[in-house]
């Protein structure tokens, strides 16, 4: 099961390709979105970026993990749409 909060991080990191600039848009610092693409990482075993100082890449699993990613995500929001939306209550009558 992966943390909902951690792959939005890891999409915005991915659609950026900046940690710096990923933390800018989530409104969080530069070294929480790093934690939580380590654990991102560490939950799935693999590595789903190439990083050095001046560069991020997706890697191969990490192509593959942005695709679940936004289903996850899509889903997730559409499930809280549903729950947080009034649901009519008592009888409806057409006349």
């Amino acid at each position: 099961m992966f943390d909902p909060a951690q792959l939005r991080t890891f999409r915005t990191v991915a659609q950026t390709l900046s940690f710096t600039q990923a933390a800018q848009r989530l409104g969080l610092r530069q070294s929480t979105v790093s934690q939580q693409v380590r654990k991102l990482e560490a939950a799935a075993g693999r590595q789903l970026f190439l990083r050095d100082t001046h560069s991020v890449e997706l890697t191969e699993d990490g192509e593959a993990m942005l695709g679940f990613a936004r289903t996850i995500l899509e889903a997730n929001e559409r499930a809280a749409r549903w729950f947080a939306g009034a649901r009519p209550r008592g009888r409806l009558r057409f006349g």
